[in-house]
């Protein structure tokens, strides 16, 4: 009896109570995570913008190992990007909605070396993963990431000189358990 009661709630409740997977949002519009493989620290903040249908991301926040340069430029790119600070370079141009929640068409630049890809991004049905793809050729071919939405509370940690939002300050409401830790350890 309890099982069949735990099942109903479990089928019902999204229907009656609104929740995270009925609102979900599979736009790639938004702040983003990044955390290393291995040491599941925060690499990078990545800030995707829709502009009329074309979606370009550009690095927020760099999460830095002792000794890396915080004035580190794109010396490798060899386009428009070619010296630009990595805070605030755009990494992804192009992308348009393709299905419902892919997105492809445009590139990703790998700022260490200069290297651009073809690339495709995968919303989770959630709304709160992205999958980021880079590819040389085919799709198949290629190397995935996978990016975390962050809360609305963490634009108030961006430096002022990326931040959409620069009137948006911390929210009380906010718990700290709610945002990333932002402790400069983990690498770009």
């Amino acid at each position: 009896m309890r099982m069949k009661l735990m099942t109903a709630v479990a089928v019902l409740l999204p229907l009656v109570a609104p929740g995270h997977a009925l609102s979900a949002d599979l736009t790639p519009a938004g702040l983003w995570q990044a955390v290393d493989d291995d040491s599941k620290q925060p690499t990078g903040w990545f800030l995707i913008s829709d502009h009329g249908g074309v979606y370009d991301g550009i690095i927020a926040r760099m999460f830095l190992k002792p000794g890396e340069d915080p004035n580190a430029v794109c010396d490798q790119c060899k386009d428009d990007r070619h010296d630009h600070p990595w805070l605030g370079l755009e990494i992804i141009r192009g992308m348009k909605q393709e299905a419902e929640a892919k997105f492809a068409g445009g590139t990703i630049l790998d700022p260490r070396d200069g290297k651009i890809y073809k690339a495709t991004m995968k919303v989770a049905p959630d709304g709160q993963t992205l999958v980021v793809r880079g590819y040389i050729g085919f799709e198949l071919l290629g190397q995935n990431q996978y990016w975390t939405r962050l809360p609305d509370a963490a634009y108030s940690m961006l430096d002022p000189s990326v931040n959409p939002n620069p009137a948006v300050k911390h929210q009380p409401s906010a718990h700290k358990s709610e945002l990333p830790h932002p402790e400069n350890s983990a690498r770009r």
